[in-house]
């Protein structure tokens, strides 16, 4: 029997309808893969599910029959549970806890003891080695999502919504989540799973459920649909060429970095960036990648030299590499790349205010920038006046890269370029680097993403512990070779 249902819901946000008569059942035992662009209406599903959001028509049905949540808690209380994209964690709080939180154990005082000693069990199922009483602010990323599936389990779900766990994971994380969903599958959990990675619902999905623009647009059991069928069930069209050709580098250096350190964490590492190059920067999560991207802009402190077009430079901050034509893009766009309550105007031109006027801003000049941000970087926005949080992912992203290259860099690091991202949008971001690269600017682009980094990049660079393991080019530009130096095994690459 289906445990939770829609039935022709719909949803609108004032006259904007969002989604249209969305029919989706989840069977108690089964993944089902919902699937679709950046701004396709997913999250606005996983919302009325969860308790968030009611439907503006339609309903929800549960064990058969009608019901309306008040709130999250609401449908918690019958077993619904849901991983938010974005960590619902108190960061100055321990992780016990923060998966206690509000079910806190104990009847006149919290017992402490007892809560850490559950968090560790569940901690030991996800094979994690993180203390129950470390504070969440001192955590990674990678470990806080662990964290908000550990506080999943301990619900005891019934249904367990998940919005893209596996998109801040290691290699090693990503096994141990597909056990648990494995596990809780035979558990007779009904498991809605949400991702862009279409290799990760080929593996999981026992059934796939396809949007577009707010509509269902395909469903099919696990084997009807390839990745590429996939793709172009949510984008509307085939999707050829994916990665743009790559193109010919001058020789010229733009970027030289010699004997970079971070204390602790970046151990004298040397590279040379051509003009009109995309350097590709692989290797595992803790591997120094991006430590040594903001060791190199002044975001971290960091002793080497750095020359560019061969003049040596000293970057302290982020002001120091912005004077000498460097730009970053951090991974974490929510936390450090945009403000969501702000606009996006606002957000667009934060980085280059004194350009719109020293004593008084001239918003015709910024509303003029945006208006070429939002044509060049194809933003989509239902309203110019819109917060930057209410856009979808694959949008906030085009607004970054468009605040990124407003002051027009010559040499961009992009880290993570389209984590959490739908293959559409993807693509896109992959021709606007390409396109930069044949301008003649240079590139360093870091990415989990094995295929993304040898389909965008013209060399490839690998970290190991801090330190570079190596560079890979040409035909040696391979999954595995990248993957036997990103680990320390002796092969070809190496």
């Amino acid at each position: 029997m289906t445990v939770l249902a829609l039935r022709g819901v719909s949803k609108s946000f004032g006259p904007i309808e969002v989604l249209h008569g969305v029919d989706l059942a989840l069977e108690p035992g089964e993944v089902h893969a919902l699937i679709g662009e950046n701004g396709a209406g997913k999250s606005t599903i996983m919302k009325i599910l969860g308790g968030f959001l009611d439907p503006t028509a339609g309903e929800i049905v549960l064990d058969g029959q009608p019901v309306r949540f008040a709130s999250g808690p609401e449908a918690e209380a019958q077993g619904i549970v849901v991983i938010h994209q974005e960590f619902n964690l108190a960061p100055d709080l321990s992780v016990a806890a923060n998966i206690f939180l509000g079910r806190e154990i104990g009847r006149i005082r919290i017992d402490h003891a007892a809560m850490r000693a559950r968090t560790q069990a569940l901690l030991d199922r996800l094979h994690s080695p993180i203390p129950p009483g470390t504070p969440i602010r001192d955590l990674s990323v990678p470990d806080r999502q662990m964290v908000e599936i550990a506080k999943a389990l301990s619900r005891n779900a019934r249904v367990l919504i998940m919005d893209e766990p596996s998109a801040v994971l290691t290699h090693r994380e990503v096994g141990t989540l597909y056990e648990q969903i494995d596990r809780l599958r035979a558990e007779g959990v009904a498991i809605l799973y949400c991702s862009h990675r279409l290799d990760e619902v080929a593996h999981l999905a026992d059934r796939i459920t396809v949007l577009r623009d707010g509509s269902v647009v395909r469903q099919a059991l696990r084997g009807e649909l390839t990745e590429d069928g996939m793709a172009a069930a949510m984008v509307g069209r085939e999707l050829q060429d994916f990665y743009p050709p790559k193109g010919n580098p001058s020789d010229q250096p733009a970027l030289e970095v010699e004997n970079l350190t971070v204390p602790g964490r970046v151990h004298g590492v040397s590279l040379r960036l051509r003009k009109g190059e995309v350097l590709g920067i692989a290797g595992l999560v803790g591997s120094g990648r991006t430590e040594l991207a903001e060791g190199i802009v002044g975001l971290l402190p960091a002793t080497g030299d750095i020359r560019v077009e061969g003049r040596a430079v000293a970057i302290r901050d982020l002001r120091d590499a912005f004077a000498a034509g460097l730009a970053y893009l951090t991974e974490d766009r929510k936390e450090a790349g945009l403000l969501l309550n702000k606009g996006l105007r606002e957000n667009l031109t934060l980085a280059t205010l004194e350009r719109f006027g020293n004593w008084r801003l001239d918003t015709g000049a910024e509303d003029a920038a945006l208006d070429r941000a939002t044509q060049d970087f194809d933003i989509r926005a239902p309203s110019r006046e819109m917060v930057a949080g209410k856009l979808s992912g694959g949008n906030q992203q085009k607004l970054l890269l468009a605040k990124t290259m407003l002051p027009y860099p010559q040499i961009i690091i992009i880290d993570e370029p389209t984590r959490g991202i739908d293959v559409g949008t993807k693509q896109q971001i992959y021709a606007f680097i390409r396109k930069l690269a044949d301008e003649g600017r240079s590139l360093i682009v870091i990415s989990s993403e094995m295929t993304e980094v040898i389909g965008l990049a013209d060399r490839v660079l690998v970290m190991r512990e801090g330190r570079l393991a190596g560079q890979v080019e040409g035909d040696a530009m391979t999954e595995d070779n990248i993957v036997r130096l990103a680990m320390g095994v002796a092969g070809e690459a190496a």
